[in-house]
């Protein structure tokens, strides 16, 4: 009989979290302050070519991998509980999607209800067999990649990384490093060839944000670029992944990146908040339309310095963050624990 999946909350997803976390601020920032196209041959020009080639679909690949492995835990540790565990998904999805449909009123390029649909989505596959699971989602995955679809790749992401939760592939990490290694072996190869592609197709002068097809399907040379970055993004999100799990095998790197583990741990809340400050900085410093690409990552990392603060106060004080407890409180019709009891005497 197979063993349930630990109830010990597994550290390294907090970190891969809160590093994607990182990422998917760096490209929303720049749809809600409405900022403008860059100038040639400016570093705002060549911010906005970093970005689109590292940044843009990778992180938010990840976060939906993230969700999917996250499914498959929230699910077996209801049942190793005795718990109907769809029951309480479905409530959890349903939660998810009223605060993603409240937050798309602030941030129409929000994920939360793409991830609350999906979510219905995949439900029926957590008892389908893990190899059928992985064999779909890799066929589905690489189906959306060569069609260039961002949006639809959060399907078959949420269902990886939900076949990941039943390969228990980030359970017992430090007993994995060779595997964890050659893979990101096999992702640094494919991502280089995936980077090259892309980087040879980049526009000659900066470009909007946005894939347009001609009345005749044919594309301009930035719509080209952007979709062949939809399409190698999967690819970098997991070399990404990959690195990142292989350092947190040390204890230094653990040590020097534990404030992403804290920042990861508060996903929700962060993910919100960082909507918030971005519109109040907007508001009070009059930053909309008025910043440069280059000034919107000194923003950005305000915004870390203040939430990766916050988190590890908060941490220190309550078990979780405001909006998963939240989360949780209607997800079980009961209050949580919300005090942390290392800091009552």
């Amino acid at each position: 009989m197979e063993k349930v999946i630990t109830n010990k909350r597994i550290d390294a997803l907090d970190y891969i979290r809160g590093v994607a976390l990182l990422g998917i601020i760096l490209v929303n920032i720049l749809d809600l302050l409405n900022i403008q196209i860059p100038d040639p041959k400016t570093i705002d020009a060549s911010y906005q070519r970093f970005l689109y080639l590292f940044v843009e679909g990778r992180f938010y690949s990840i976060f939906s991998f993230l969700f999917g492995v996250g499914f498959y835990i929230f699910l077996s540790r209801a049942k190793s509980k005795g718990k109907n565990g769809y029951v309480l998904f479905i409530r959890r999805l349903i939660i998810l999607l009223a605060f993603g449909l409240i937050h798309t009123i602030f941030q129409p390029g929000e994920a939360l209800k793409y991830y609350a649909i999906c979510g219905f989505i995949v439900l029926p596959f957590y008892k389908v067999n893990k190899h059928i699971n992985l064999a779909l989602s890799l066929i589905l995955l690489v189906l959306f990649c060569v069609m260039g679809e961002k949006l639809l790749l959060t399907l078959p992401l949420i269902l990886l990384g939900l076949a990941a939760g039943q390969y228990r592939v980030f359970e017992n990490l430090s007993q994995k490093t060779k595997p964890f290694a050659l893979f990101t072996a096999i992702m640094f190869l494919l991502s280089g060839i995936g980077f090259i592609i892309q980087y040879q197709m980049i526009p000659g002068s900066p470009f909007q944000n946005m894939i347009v097809m001609d009345e005749d399907g044919s594309m301009d040379q930035a719509s080209k670029f952007l979709k062949m970055g939809v399409s190698v993004g999967p690819i970098l999100s997991a070399f990404f992944v990959g690195v990142l799990v292989l350092l947190l095998q040390t204890k230094v790197v653990q040590t020097l990146l534990s404030p992403l583990k804290y920042y990861g741990r508060m996903a929700l809340t962060n993910y919100l908040g960082q909507t918030a400050l971005i519109l109040i900085a907007g508001k009070l410093f009059h930053f909309t339309a008025n910043l440069t690409y280059i000034q919107t990552l000194y923003v950005c990392i305000a915004i870390y310095i203040i939430q990766m603060i916050f988190s590890f106060f908060w941490l220190r004080l309550f078990k979780m963050g405001p909006f998963e407890w939240i989360w949780r409180l209607i997800t079980y019709w009961q209050v949580p624990p919300f005090i942390n009891k290392k800091t009552q005497s």
